[in-house]
């Protein structure tokens, strides 16, 4: 459960319907999912959260799978259940196939890996990296 519960449209603000309707208008959806409903307590979180996401996911030069998908491995690397659900289900309704899925998740745990690797022993950035 949420820490301080979940606001619905029937109890929110005008404030907060404001930006849930913009949400919903944006989506082409008929409904406000729990991310949302919980940010619904602060409304200026809210507003700029959505704000924010609506600019970085909008039209620029990355096509909208790709920003789904860099999205979702962001996730999945912070180990963010919610966002990685809401971020693949994104995904999948803008193509992502399941041959895409396995690769993107084979370069996530490549990725940690060899992170993890470097960090552990420390290794210094090689100068032709840096020019």
């Amino acid at each position: 459960m949420a820490t301080l519960g979940l606001i619905e449209y029937k109890d929110a603000s005008p404030e907060v319907r404001a930006v849930y309707d913009d949400i919903m208008a944006t989506r082409k959806t008929d409904w406000i999912n729990n991310f949302w409903k919980a940010l619904a307590h602060d409304p200026v979180t809210l507003k700029r959260t959505w704000e924010s996401i609506k600019q970085i996911m909008g039209p620029g030069a990355l096509d909208p799978l790709t920003k789904e998908m860099i999205y979702m491995a962001v996730s999945i690397s912070n180990q963010c259940g919610y966002c990685t659900a809401s971020h693949t289900a994104s995904a999948r309704k803008k193509g992502m196939t399941n041959d895409m899925f396995k690769e993107l998740m084979a370069v996530v745990g490549m990725a940690n890996e060899t992170n993890s690797l470097v960090s552990g022993y420390q290794i210094e950035i090689d100068e032709q990296f840096r020019t």
